[in-house]
């Protein structure tokens, strides 16, 4: 049995998390933590996450758990996760991490834990089909170069905090990488006002925050006389839950390093 902690545990994506290690054979849950000022602490994990009494309470010190744990999937705050992955590397813990709206300081101290054996799957987005859509965004925009627009369009709920999403931000940064562009430097945050015809080089990005909508991706190319769309719709929070899982399962069978969904779907083989 994989003994996975699942951090951020009341969260959308905790609850989810929660309830697919429950049902899913071969893991067992480890410990549930969330910060120190949730309601949900000391709280039942599974009877949080609408599953079966599970005989473990929400706590909110990660180092409670670590001791039976074999990794965890960390969907807390940029506040908290590298506290969270440093702690579990150091207890040898595999450690899959889903937050988004981390700095790019935040993500370079989480990858230098690697030279301390840790062993870590990061990625924006852990579902299998945004994580194929990377992909064909990288194979379509090597193909099509500069001769084509590229635009991306991203929806979710109305409680998301971080705008974009890092699942948009990734794809912005994948159709750069593909036309030889520097991302921060051509990416365009929506357009208003008088801002001047479209450059061939730039990335426009553009977020939508409407109702519960789970989330929605899409990557347009836009050439003479004819346009290409790659769009990815999740309905349920079920298939990110379900690709972390895969994540975890994966730090374990690795040597230390830094990996992403990439990798834990043998996308670069």
């Amino acid at each position: 049995m994989l003994r996975t902690v699942i951090v951020g545990a009341a969260g959308r994506m905790g609850i989810n998390l929660i309830q697919q290690v429950v049902e899913t054979p071969d893991f067992s849950l480890a410990g549930a933590v969330e910060h120190e000022d949730s309601p949900q602490l000391g709280r039942d994990a599974g009877v949080m996450a609408g599953t079966a009494e599970q005989g473990m309470v929400v706590k909110s010190d990660i180092n409670a758990v670590l001791g039976e744990a074999d990794a965890i999937i960390d969907f807390s705050s940029p506040e908290n996760t590298f506290y969270n992955a440093d702690k579990a590397v150091k207890a040898g813990c595999g450690v899959v991490i889903g937050t988004t709206g981390m700095s790019s300081e935040d993500t370079a101290k989480i990858k230098n834990l690697s030279k301390d054996n840790g062993r870590i799957v990061i990625a924006p987005n852990m579902c299998v089909g945004v994580n194929l859509l990377f992909y064909l965004c990288e194979k379509v925009g090597w193909i099509l170069g500069q001769d084509y627009d590229k635009e991306v369009i991203e929806m979710h709920h109305n409680q998301k905090k971080d705008s974009p999403s890092g699942t948009a931000r990734r794809m912005g940064e994948i159709l750069a990488e593909a036309s030889g562009v520097d991302y921060e430097e051509e990416v365009r945050h929506g357009r208003e006002g008088a801002v001047g015809a479209r450059t061939s080089s730039e990335i426009g990005m553009h977020a939508v925050r409407a109702g519960d909508i789970v989330g929605e991706h899409t990557a347009l190319f836009a050439g003479p006389g004819e346009r290409i769309e790659l769009t990815h719709r999740a309905s349920s929070r079920a298939t990110f839950a379900q690709g972390a899982l895969r994540a975890a399962q994966f730090t374990c069978e690795q040597p230390a390093g830094i990996y992403d969904m990439q990798d834990v779907l043998h996308l670069r083989e």
